[in-house]
């Protein structure tokens, strides 16, 4: 094979997963209006289910704009050796193979957000506000920007030096050092991360005594799940969607409930959110995510460490000196496909976990409560009731809302 025929065929990978993608949205965009379920009427009234149709046509359409300007950055980028002249550019500063990596990456990062931040801007201020989700300020927007930046710096900087540093002095075999870094990352992230990292960009505050601890401390002691850290984030200065999780293992295992559910939900539709999530935890889903992530990381590094040295991957994005940072680019569009498929993989497995998990809370709880606040959360968010199935079998790591009802009435 010649650095041209992988030239096009990289090319030809980004562009059929565009027209895939294109395609897909523009068949769930074709059942927008479809008849809601009878089951489902009661979701939405009338005026409300107008808003929400307006809502995703909205969506579907910055979407196409933001996908294919991102598309046409990415082809005049090869076209025009953009990763070449970046490359010389990092070389031109230093000799160091660690340091050009780390400049090569961050220009990419830098300069990537500074085309994408006025697209983001539009879709929190424009149209998250004109449908009535937003709650963010410019000064808050401006803040989460450069506190997103200082950390992709210091810990994505880090890591990405670390993973240089394997691949010099370890040759082929520095997929092994590398999964270990990241499995041990991977790790301390899920024990501390409400605790490290939640708090720079949230508040959060304990839960006050009350009948909502109360009734969730009941629960939870019915089922054998000792849970004592249940925490209140304050979601609401940024949108008015609602959520909740689990997050930790152990003594750092807690619950953190965003405020904006709090005010949605009745007090039994909260403990049946929270049953569910306790289901995770019993199903042994949490584990079961966090192994197969490993080994999807392991088995990606590994098929990395027998491509990384070959001189074909930077010769076809037109740089002639191998090297590491450049074999991760052309790696990384090289293996979106294998991607799409463990990715499609999970989805299968995540859908078939929030069924267990439903199931657990009607058996350990009750079905009807849980029932209202799915229904609520989606009429709170505009969701979609009537998506193509193509779309929710490449998409959805949730079923739909008729699928969860109808396997809660059972």
């Amino acid at each position: 094979m010649t650095s041209t025929t992988l030239f096009y065929i990289l090319i030809a990978i980004l562009l059929i997963s565009f027209c895939i993608d294109q395609l897909l949205d523009a068949l769930n965009a074709k059942h927008y209006n479809d008849t809601i379920p009878e089951v489902l009427n009661d979701v939405y009234d009338k005026e409300e289910y107008q808003k929400s149709q307006n809502y995703k046509k909205t969506n579907y359409k910055f979407s196409l704009l933001t996908a294919a300007f991102s598309l046409v950055i990415t082809l005049a980028f090869f076209f025009l050796d953009g990763f070449a002249f970046i490359d010389a550019l990092a070389r031109s500063i230093t000799s160091n193979e660690i340091v050009i990596t780390l400049i090569f990456f961050g220009i990419i990062m830098l300069g990537s957000d500074i085309l994408t931040t006025p697209f983001s801007y539009y879709k929190t201020f424009v149209i998250e506000e004109k449908f009535g989700f937003n709650k963010t300020t410019k000064k808050l927007f401006i803040a989460d920007k450069i506190k997103g930046w200082l950390m992709m710096v210091i810990v994505g900087g880090a890591i990405l030096a670390l993973l240089t540093w394997f691949y010099q002095t370890t040759g082929n075999t520095f997929w092994i050092y590398a999964w270990a870094l990241i499995a041990v990352f991977t790790l301390f992230m899920n024990l501390f991360y409400s605790r490290l990292i939640v708090p720079l960009f949230n508040k959060q505050t304990p839960l006050e005594s009350g009948s909502l601890r109360d009734a969730i401390s009941n629960y939870a002691k019915t089922v054998g799940f000792n849970l004592d850290k249940i925490y209140v984030i304050d979601g609401s200065k940024r949108s008015t969607k609602a959520n909740a999780y689990f997050s930790g293992f152990g003594s750092e295992k807690r619950v953190t409930l965003y405020d904006t559910l709090i005010n949605d939900l009745e007090e039994e539709e909260i403990v049946a959110v929270l049953a569910h999530e306790v289901g995770h935890y019993k199903k042994k889903h949490i584990i079961f995510n966090l192994v197969a992530s490993l080994l999807l990381t392991g088995f990606t590094l590994y098929i990395l460490s027998l491509l990384i040295s070959n001189p074909l991957l930077s010769e076809a994005l037109g740089v002639s000196k191998p090297s590491f940072h450049i074999g991760l680019i052309a790696f990384g569009i090289l293996y979106s496909p294998i991607s799409t498929i463990t990715g499609l993989i999970m989805n299968w497995f995540s859908r078939k976990f929030e069924y267990q998990a439903d199931d657990y809370a009607k058996n350990t709880y009750k079905a009807e409560p849980l029932i209202t606040s799915l229904k609520k959360l989606s009429k709170n968010s505009l969701s979609n009731l009537t998506p193509h199935p193509a779309y929710v079998f490449m998409h959805y790591s949730h079923p739909t809302l008729l699928e969860r009802f109808s396997n809660l009435k059972k």
